[in-house]
């Protein structure tokens, strides 16, 4: 007799210790206890449940369908099929006892092969709970109570299904994730830092491993940065590295040129009288920084010959210069050049654009 007892109690223990297989279906059958604004007959169930458990979330995915056939509606002749699908999620909880607990939530849709008293096919949602108690390996008794809330036109109305079914899992099962593994720590022998390049700097802390011999450098082993043309603007940032001394320079270490904003017609070096105000004002302002010289610099468009334009260029800053002593500068800071139609800064496609390539430019001069 204890050996009988005993063979029970060993299917529970490896029911409860076996591994989760990935799929289970489980039939069901059951009885359906209908709100009573259905007009409808209590109902036998029917059908099926298929769950996915290699799924690595709290909720299992489960699909649901529901059969019940051939439903009187009260005070009426009729009668219908009811189908019924329903996508829900399953917790299932975790326990030392061998029956495993579960519960349920998700949506699904009715519909019938015959409406009557306002019922129609539509969405409803569910939830529910049961619990699973194993009778072998894969073979489990699943036992649920289902609430249904249905929309029906204006109102919800109400449906629970009791269920019991046999579960059976299969498919391959789920791995349980590997114990994680515990390594002896290995001393690690710090590198013996050296400098390679001989720069005085260690080779862990030299950002320019490569510097030549006997540069002078920083302290990431990099060359010292300098201003070779001295004008203000270190050689790493210097785009004009050979600009003439004294020359005003951008942040880019390039000479700054001003515009002067004077207007010549095509081919003529006379100046306007609209420009004559900008020229007084240059004027002005040599006069008041004597400790400057200036360059003016006369451009063409790209009407006439090549030859033309470059002598009308010189005659414009020429032009540009007599007009600059008139207003008192000394014409030894003035040096004038020519540079012909070559150096454009607008198209000479249009009238606009050659007008703006008719120009006088000026270079400041530190002495």
């Amino acid at each position: 007799m204890k050996k009988l007892l005993l063979i029970p109690a060993l299917l529970f223990s490896s029911a409860l210790t076996a591994q989760e297989y990935s799929y289970e279906v489980t039939p069901v059958i059951g009885y359906n206890i209908a709100e009573g604004n259905l007009d409808l007959d209590n109902q036998f169930l029917m059908g099926a449940e298929l769950q996915y458990n290699d799924f690595d979330y709290l909720l299992k995915p489960e699909l649901s369908l529901l059969y019940s056939h051939d439903i009187d509606y009260e005070n009426s002749s009729l009668s219908t099929d009811i189908y019924r699908i329903a996508l829900n999620g399953v917790y299932e909880y975790k326990t030392e006892s061998f029956i495993k607990p579960l519960a349920k939530i998700g949506v699904g849709y009715e519909t019938l092969n015959e409406h009557f008293a306002e019922n129609k096919d539509s969405v409803f949602l569910n939830a529910g709970v049961g619990a699973k108690i194993p009778i072998v390996e894969s073979i489990s008794l699943k036992l649920e109570a289902v609430y249904m809330l249905k929309n029906n036109d204006n109102r919800w109305d109400n449906n629970l299904a009791l269920l019991a079914g046999i579960n059976y899992s299969f498919g391959p099962k789920i791995q349980e994730a590997p114990a994680p593994v515990s390594y002896e720590a290995v001393p690690v022998i710090a590198p013996v830092d050296g400098d390679d390049d001989n720069d005085g700097v260690l080779n862990s802390k030299d950002k320019c491993p490569n510097t030549p011999a006997g540069t002078e450098v920083d302290s990431n082993g990099c060359k010292v940065d300098g201003d070779d043309d001295n004008d203000g603007v270190l050689n790493s940032k210097d785009k004009c590295p050979t600009t003439p001394a004294g020359n005003v320079v951008d942040e880019e270490g390039c000479t700054k040129i001003v515009n002067l904003h004077i207007n010549f017609e095509t081919a003529s070096y006379t100046v306007d009288k609209a420009s004559k105000p900008n020229v007084e004002a240059f004027a002005n302002f040599l006069k008041a920084r004597i400790n400057f010289d200036a360059k003016i610099i006369g451009h063409t468009d790209s009407i006439g010959s090549v030859a033309n334009n470059q002598e009308l260029s010189e005659n414009r800053a020429n032009a540009v210069k007599e007009m600059i002593v008139s207003y008192g500068v000394d014409a030894s800071r003035i040096t004038t050049e020519g540079m012909g139609e070559s150096t454009p800064t607008a198209t000479n496609d249009t009238a606009e654009g050659r007008a703006e390539n008719r120009r006088i430019e000026a270079e400041l001069i530190k002495k």
